[in-house]
Formats: C-alpha cells, structure tokens, sequence
C-alpha cells in the first residue's frame, strides 16, 4: 500500500459500465513525512474520502480488486483514510 493525498476530484462523463456511480480523485503520492514526490494519479474512492485527507492506496491488480466487478481496468483504489502516522527513528 502507498500514502496519498487527495488534492481533487475528477469529473467524467462517461465510464466503463464498471465504473458508474464510483468517484474518482486525484491523488499526489506522499512519503511517511507527507512530503509529495512524483506525478498525482486518479484512483477510485470506495471509502468516501474526501480532498486534503492522508489516505493509502493501492495500485495494480489489488486495486481492481475493490470493485464488484473483478474483471475491470482500475489502476489505483483508495483503501483507506490514515488518521495518524507514528515511527521510530532507527539510528544506530
């Protein structure tokens, strides 16, 4: 799973019959201390998140994985919301 920030939401028309009634968003790829790197992608949101929320992701075949409809071309789905990042630094 990745971390992501939802900076939009994409509108389109039209869609795969797979696709309706799920909404898109744009994401822009975080690392752990929120810092973007990357290019932003679109991803299904299946969890009602909404723009500014951290969020995880995943990508490839395990996104598909989320709709109904297994046999479909997502590329990237919204898993969950993040509601607190905790780490330890590990020098040593």
């Amino acid at each position: 799973m990745k971390l992501g920030r939802v900076t939009g939401r994409v509108v389109s028309t039209r869609k795969v019959e797979s696709f309706e009634g799920i909404k898109l968003l744009l994401v822009q790829p975080v690392d752990e201390n929120s810092i973007p790197y990357g290019d932003p992608l679109v991803a299904f949101d299946t969890i009602q998140s909404g723009t500014g929320d951290l969020i995880y992701y995943e990508t490839s075949k395990e996104a598909g994985r989320v709709l109904e409809t297994l046999m479909n071309p997502c590329d990237a789905a919204i898993v969950g919301i993040v509601d607190n990042i905790f780490s330890e630094d590990k020098k040593r």
